[in-house]
């Protein structure tokens, strides 16, 4: 069985898909771009689009009952590898250990010409 998560304090979908998606003890949260749920600004520099996208995952944790310390898995989209060390020291900011596996990749675009996407798997 699956339960969607939603919340207004992180992004709406621009797409055919859900915030996040609970099957069982674990959650899989979307790709999320650094978009102010607010002011549906995107900062400039990789660091805040950086903190900006954990954010958003966090809104949509909390919604869930979870909160980073949750998360086992995450994924980072950045739009250019010359982001990676400049994401990665705010990331070891908002994230502690045990630390999630996680597979970082530069692509070729991210929607909205965003420097880094996020996504994450959880487990309650």
């Amino acid at each position: 069985m699956k339960k969607e998560i939603s919340t207004n304090k992180a992004p709406g979908a621009i797409g055919p898909y859900s915030q996040a998606v609970q099957a069982g003890n674990l959650i899989f949260v979307s790709g999320q771009l650094p978009i102010n749920a607010a002011t549906g600004e995107m900062p400039a520099d990789i660091k805040a689009q950086t903190r900006e996208s954990i954010n958003n995952i966090k809104a949509i944790l909390a919604e869930a009952g979870a909160t980073l310390d949750n998360v086992v898995k995450t994924t980072v989209f950045l739009a250019d590898m010359e982001y990676f060390g400049p994401m990665n020291e705010v990331y070891a900011e908002e994230f502690k250990a045990v630390y999630p596996a996680r597979c970082a990749f530069a692509v070729r675009e991210l929607p909205k010409k965003a420097l880094v996407e996020i996504e994450v798997i959880a487990a309650l």
